[in-house]
């Protein structure tokens, strides 16, 4: 199979195109270079800059590297950015979605389609762990984005025969390497390393929640993992659509609508975590707590059951291994603070 992968100069795509090509699969990648580095993907992959909707790209980026199978991550994810321009998000990440999925079913040789969605899909549940079929009410416009685009695959896959999968995954962190780091200060550990860098208390929002430290739980995933997740899923729904096709009844029925978490299924503390960063940063500045946010739930924590026992797949790396990681593409990618 050849392949397209969205977004995959991001840092998140740069992760799935390395472990995809690594592992032997013909990986071609379109991303319109807005927060992509061209110098994260591999060796000899592909590159076509230009966005998810000029659809006279698409068309021509499937025929031209005569793609089979599509890993969608291109997408707007600041869910703050996206209370302040909904239009914004629901044209890129929607509409930008529908256009794709017109040149997919057009295209006719491409049977199985991979989306990124999130976690941001269940709100705010007030559960221990949440499922796969645990309500999805999503309360910003980001997650309202991401669980229309899962509605959108799942019904264009049982509509063309087209094997889907929706992988809704939790908080991400880490780099397999340091140049593939994560270099945006969006996330909570780049957040931390940031205002420590700064010489400035990394912040805590809320320290009144129902939980042992009064801190919210969330549920960390390396991103070395998560890029492995989409390898084993993208191989499951090509084994399906071919399983498929050998026995006559057509593509798409071995493994479709197929919708799973993507964490480790632990909950760690934000205090709990900023005492990590600070060990592993040697940084003395202790944490300062300030007001809650709106829309943080109190615990968000996956349950991995499923794509454990249908994939047989789970997580390997743990939170310390996260934060080292990321730091160490911190510093390659901040000079200045080794020479302070």
């Amino acid at each position: 199979m050849t392949w397209l992968i969205t977004g995959g100069a991001g840092y998140i795509g740069a992760h799935v195109a390395h472990a995809m090509a690594g592992a032997g699969e013909r990986v071609v990648v379109l991303d319109d270079m807005s927060t992509g580095v061209p110098e994260r993907l591999p060796d000899g992959v592909p590159l076509v800059r230009g966005s998810l909707l000029d659809r006279e790209l698409l068309d021509r980026t499937l025929a031209e590297h005569a793609v089979t199978g599509v890993v969608h991550l291109a997408a707007k994810k600041q869910v703050g950015e996206s209370v302040e321009q909904p239009l914004r998000y629901y044209r890129e990440n929607v509409y930008g979605l529908t256009v794709l999925m017109e040149a997919v079913v057009a295209a006719e040789d491409v049977r199985s389609f991979l989306f990124s969605s999130s976690a941001a899909v269940y709100g705010v549940p007030d559960v221990e762990l949440i499922t796969e079929d645990t309500p999805a009410v999503p309360i910003n416009p980001y997650g309202e984005t991401k669980l229309a685009g899962e509605w959108l695959v799942r019904a264009t896959g049982r509509a063309h025969g087209i094997t889907t999968a929706c992988l809704r995954y939790f908080n991400v962190a880490g780099a397999a390497r340091p140049e593939l780091a994560d270099t945006g200060v969006f996330n909570i550990i780049p957040m931390f390393f940031d205002r420590i860098t700064r010489g400035e208390p990394p912040r805590i929002f809320g320290n009144d929640y129902p939980t042992p430290d009064g801190t919210c739980i969330r549920d960390y995933i390396h991103v070395a993992d998560l890029a492995d997740a989409h390898l084993t899923v993208a191989r499951r729904l090509a084994e399906s659509d071919a399983d498929g096709e050998d026995e006559g009844i057509g593509a798409g029925s071995g493994a479709e609508d197929l919708t799973v978490n993507i964490g480790r299924g632990e909950g760690v503390s934000v205090r709990e975590l900023a005492r990590i960063v600070a060990e592993v940063t040697g940084s003395g500045v202790p944490a300062m707590v300030e007001p809650r946010r709106a829309g943080d739930a109190a615990r968000a924590v996956a349950s991995v059951e499923r794509i454990g026992k249908e994939l047989g797949w789970t997580a390997t790396r743990g939170v310390r291994e996260m934060v080292e990681s990321a730091w160490e593409g911190w510093l390659l990618h901040h000079p200045e603070i080794r020479t302070r």
